[in-house]
C-alpha cells in the first residue's frame, strides 16, 4: 500500500484556505480590540465627567485604554504576518518572496514600533497607579 502525496493544486486549496482562516483570525482579533477599546473610551469619558478625579491621575484611564488596544493591534499584525508566510509555504515565485520580505519588514517595524509604545505606556499605568514620579526606563534604540 503506498503513500500518495497530495497533488499541489489540493495543497494549494488547503494552504489558501489556512491562509484565509488565520488572515480572517487576524481581522478578527484587529477589529475586538479597536470595538472594546473603543467601548472602554466611551465609558471612561462618561465616567470622567461625571466624577473627574484628581488632576494627577487624569491620563492613567486613558493610557490603559491605549494599551489594551496595542496589544490588541501587536497580536493582530502577527496572525497578518502568519498568513504572508503560509502564502509563500509552496512554490514560492521570487516576485512572492520579494513581496513577502517587503510585507514582513513592514509588519515587523510596526509589531516593534508597537511594542516601544507598549512598554512605554505599561509603565505610564505602573507610574500612575503608584504614583511614582521617576523617569521613564530607558529603551533600546
Amino acid at each position: 500500500m503506498g503513500w500518495d502525496l497530495l497533488p499541489e493544486s489540493t495543497l494549494r486549496e488547503v494552504v489558501d484556505l489556512a491562509v484565509r482562516l488565520v488572515e480572517f483570525g487576524g481581522a478578527l482579533i484587529i477589529f475586538t480590540g479597536a470595538a472594546w477599546t473603543f467601548v472602554r473610551f466611551i465609558a471612561y469619558g462618561v465616567v470622567r465627567l461625571h466624577r473627574p478625579g484628581a488632576p494627577e491621575r487624569a491620563g492613567y484611564g486613558f493610557n490603559r485604554i491605549r494599551l489594551t488596544l496595542g496589544l490588541f493591534l501587536a497580536l493582530g499584525l502577527e496572525f497578518q504576518l502568519a498568513g504572508d508566510i503560509l502564502r509563500t509555504a509552496i512554490a514560492p515565485s521570487f516576485t512572492e518572496i520579494g513581496q513577502l520580505a517587503a510585507i514582513a519588514a513592514i509588519r515587523t517595524a510596526l509589531n516593534y514600533i508597537l511594542g516601544r509604545e507598549i512598554e512605554q505606556e505599561r509603565w505610564e499605568v505602573e507610574r500612575l497607579s503608584t504614583g511614582d514620579s521617576s523617569s521613564p526606563p530607558a529603551t533600546a534604540p
